[in-house]
């Protein structure tokens, strides 16, 4: 081979090595350097603004600069949404309202204001009573259905309603609720738990008495979930209507006015550690 030809290469070869090794010494880009690829300061701040002519309807509006996208919770845990969200608070009370903006690099960060509504929808208000479980007034407005002799069985905190056990045991809870013909109600509440196996989840309103001691299938499941239907057997929460994967809709009408029943109940082989909480059950007219 030609020597200089050899020395040409081996020229080459050094001038390559030192550019790549200068590269390497003068990068900044991993997160965290400085470099503008994340922004650990992102701006969360957004405002609350009553919607006019809308009955306890508000606009939410998040700072967009730097923002990539936004995380909301009203309270019923939190959800993917858009810069601008509005949302209906048909009831009275004080809401705790959390923006989570998400900035370059995926970092976060997150604002709360609390929004207090004066009055409740007289057209939507929730015909559940006692759906938040906030005290014993709230716990007295509902009644233990008992299904198996023993191993699940619910509990009432300050602020939700728990079902724990297993062993193939079931257990529900229900209150009478009084309906108008032909209207159509919506029914909705917030679920978490830590996850469960071979369990159901089920919501039923219907016009069939609950009886001690029996089980309870009425119609069918109008909402729920179910670990052989692939919800419930890892960590959830939120919207029972969005984390939920059984039932025939949570959009209910009756053919007489009168009373009706709803029932959640539960069971199964291991409904978890933590057991399956809800809290904020309503039932809407539409």
């Amino acid at each position: 081979m030609n020597l200089n030809i050899i020395l040409k290469r081996s020229v080459f070869l050094l001038f390559a090595m030192a550019t790549v090794s200068g590269l390497t010494s003068c990068s900044t880009d991993a997160v965290g350097d400085g470099n503008g690829l994340s922004d650990p300061n992102v701006d969360a701040a957004f405002t609350i603004t009553p919607v006019s002519g809308a009955v306890n309807n508000y606009t939410l509006n998040a700072q967009t600069t730097n923002v990539i996208a936004s995380k909301w919770d009203i309270g019923e845990g939190a959800f993917v949404g858009k810069m601008s969200e509005v949302i209906a608070l048909p009831d009275a009370g004080t809401y705790t309202i959390k923006h989570t903006a998400i900035g370059r690099g995926g970092l976060t960060n997150t604002v709360a204001q609390e929004l207090v509504v004066a009055t409740s929808d007289p057209a939507k208000g929730n015909l559940v009573l006692g759906g938040r479980f906030a005290n014993a007034a709230d716990h007295a407005k509902w009644t233990i259905l008992k299904i198996s002799d023993s191993g699940t069985s619910w509990s009432f905190n300050s602020g939700s309603a728990t079902i724990k056990g297993g062993g193939w045991n079931q257990q529900g809870i229900y209150q009478a609720i009084q309906v108008q013909a032909g209207k159509e109600y919506k029914i909705d509440m917030k679920v978490f738990g830590g996850g469960s196996s071979n369990t159901w989840f089920e919501v039923y309103a219907s016009k069939t008495v609950p009886v001690q001691n029996s089980d309870y299938s009425a119609e069918g499941r109008r909402m729920g979930m179910s670990t052989w239907d692939g919800c419930a057997t890892g960590s959830f929460e939120g919207k029972l209507s969005a984390v939920g994967c059984v039932g025939s809709g949570n959009v209910v009408k009756f053919a007489e006015s009168g009373t009706i029943y709803l029932v959640i109940k539960c069971g199964g082989e291991n409904i978890g550690a933590t057991g399956i909480s809800i809290t904020n059950v309503e039932m809407r007219g539409k």
